[in-house]
């Protein structure tokens, strides 16, 4: 197992340039980069990277490939097409990206159960016939394709019950998941059991807690607004790592772990996000070396 980071949270926080970046990675013994869509696709300053020796294992481009506004999803479908031809160039063993959705068609009036529950699967036939060229093109450009599992963008594979209509249509070694168990501690998913049922699909796993806040949560309810819960560093929500970690390597994943720091309470400055990437690095390695039980 590796120890990586994904870029976004320094770019946004005004580190921008991949090489300060893999500095910065290379002095805190990161492994890894997962580079964000914000990071230009430039050659000369991958390569340096790689040379610097720092593994850029993913390229992370998540869009709404099926915006009812064709001119967006065109853009964003270039894009993405882009990313795949860029990663074969230069060796990059993946893309983690979403599936897309057609919210004109998927949305719509909470009139029934049925509606709410058959929302994201209305998109289904559409991502299919939209993936089935990618797809065939990743596997002749040696790239893997991995869904992650967000439900706040463009996105169908956010549940056990989705992946699986996702993997029966595609069914090959080069489609597969970028598992956040994040997102499933706020749909009310156990993020440990799915590790045992799709561990052949599990490419990558993004590190990143939630904490629910049950006070407010009372209050509203699920449906209000979504401030009974938030997203966290490692460690400091609800999320079992110990556990978690014990159910990866019994799975025998041995891939890489990328923070995905999404952590208010660590952003603000670029000295803080870094503290909350440094610290869940540590957090994860005591995990890792059995430190914490």
């Amino acid at each position: 197992m590796k120890i990586g980071f994904m870029t976004n949270v320094l770019v946004k926080n005004g580190l921008t340039d991949i090489e300060d970046i893999a500095k910065f990675a290379k002095k805190n013994g990161f492994e890894d980069l997962e580079i964000g869509p914000t990071i230009e696709l430039n050659h000369n300053k991958f390569e340096k990277v790689i040379n610097f020796g720092i593994n850029i294992n993913s390229l992370t481009y998540c869009r709404n490939y099926l915006s009812s506004n064709k001119d967006e999803a065109n853009t964003h479908i270039k894009g993405l097409i882009e990313r795949l031809d860029f990663a074969s160039e230069l060796g990059i063993s993946q893309i983690t990206t979403s599936t897309g959705i057609n919210k004109k068609i998927s949305e719509g009036i909470y009139d029934s159960v049925d509606s709410i529950r058959r929302r994201p699967e209305k998109s289904l036939d559409e991502f299919y016939e939209l993936f089935a060229p990618i797809v065939e093109k990743a596997e002749k450009k040696n790239v893997k394709i991995a869904f992650e599992n967000c439900p706040l963008m463009g996105n169908i594979a956010i549940s056990p019950y989705l992946w699986r209509k996702i993997f029966e249509k595609f069914n090959c070694d080069f489609v597969g998941l970028t598992y956040d168990p994040s997102h499933l501690i706020w749909e009310q998913i156990d993020p440990i059991k799915p590790l045992y049922e799709f561990k052949d699909k599990i490419f990558q796993i993004h590190a990143k807690d939630t904490i629910i806040n049950f006070n407010i949560l009372n209050d509203l309810g699920i449906l209000t607004d979504f401030s009974w819960w938030r997203y966290c560093i490692p460690g400091n929500g609800d999320l079992d790592w110990v556990a978690f970690f014990k159910a990866i390597e019994e799975i025998g994943f041995d891939q890489t772990i990328s923070i995905e720091h999404e952590d208010r309470e660590y952003e603000g400055s670029i000295e803080k996000v870094k503290e909350g990437l440094v610290k869940s690095q540590k957090y994860l390695l005591k995990i890792i070396n059995k430190e914490l039980k």
